[in-house]
């Protein structure tokens, strides 16, 4: 599959590029970041996969998060793909910023009008992955994934649909329990059609109380005071529940900021919320966490 670079930019010894390439999945043009760290020229790299939240492109990961000299340091490649099919022409699919375009929650729609061109779980768990190792430097078998917000959905459901395919899995702030919350109703209402049963299969609480023993290393950080928690979108609380109860390992922390002010500013300095400020912040925590597991 032709593949056509849109940008190039030298980061770290390293190269962060954007290509583009016509998708047989979402029958529309995708385009994808990828960082080949400098390791990537003499020899096979592992690759880890980024998911981004509502709204996001390629570039938001690329040009906010601030990961690429951990991940020069680590030898690994960094794929980061478009979050939604574009361009399809769909009727409603620009209305919203929660559904539709750059709201795709990696799921394979089943209802008209979306099914055609809405199946980002298909792409990111096969048609990417086969693209990436066909023209570049990868190992097939190091692989592991992370995300935020609707990505960290995406990644966890990923992960935990296909034991063994991915070494580890990070979130931040991911939506947890979709079935459960306005975000994720309105997004597999839509997408699914009304059978509730049919949006447990994308659901990663749900999915934990069902899946096989894992030895999957789940990572979360989560802003102690991020918008979309207190607004009941991201449900945490029921994963951790449910990663509890099947025993399945999963370090989860709340992050608040740290307060040196003068007593009499008490409560003047918030906690982290949903931002790319956020994950910049932690963003090498979770570097380390999979090239403890891609490079073992």
């Amino acid at each position: 599959m032709a593949l056509k670079q849109v940008s190039s930019n030298k980061c770290f010894d390293g190269f962060q590029k954007v290509f583009e390439h016509d998708s047989a999945e979402l029958k529309c043009k995708m385009k994808f970041g990828i960082f080949l760290p400098p390791k990537a020229e003499t020899g096979k790299c592992p690759v880890l996969y980024w998911l981004s939240g509502l709204t996001c492109t390629e570039q938001n990961f690329i040009t906010k998060a601030g990961f690429h000299q951990a991940a020069a340091e680590h030898g690994l490649i960094v794929v980061a793909p478009d979050t939604s099919p574009r361009g399809c022409n769909i009727e409603g699919e620009d209305e919203s910023w929660d559904f539709g375009t750059g709201a795709g929650f990696y799921v394979d729609a089943t209802e008209d009008p979306w099914k055609t061109n809405y199946r980002m779980y298909s792409y990111i768990k096969d048609e990417l992955p086969k693209l990436i190792n066909a023209n570049f430097p990868t190992d097939p078998e190091r692989m592991s994934i992370f995300g935020h917000s609707m990505g960290g959905h995406g990644a966890l459901i990923l992960a935990l649909k296909n034991p063994g395919k991915y070494k580890s899995v990070s979130a931040f702030a991911p939506i947890c329990n979709p079935i459960q919350c306005q975000w994720g109703k309105k997004a597999l209402g839509g997408y699914l059609g009304s059978d509730v049963s049919k949006w447990e299969a994308y659901d990663a609480t749900q999915l934990v109380k069902s899946c096989p023993d894992s030895h999957l290393d789940i990572l979360i950080d989560q802003g102690k005071d991020d918008q979309f928690l207190s607004a009941g979108q991201l449900l945490p609380d029921n994963f951790i529940a449910a990663c509890t109860e099947r025993k399945i390992p999963v370090v989860f922390r709340l992050q608040q900021a740290s307060c040196f002010c003068h007593p009499a500013l008490l409560g003047c300095c918030f906690g982290y919320d949903h931002s790319y400020f956020f994950i910049a912040t932690f963003i090498n925590d979770h570097i380390k966490h999979h090239a403890k597991y891609l490079n073992a």
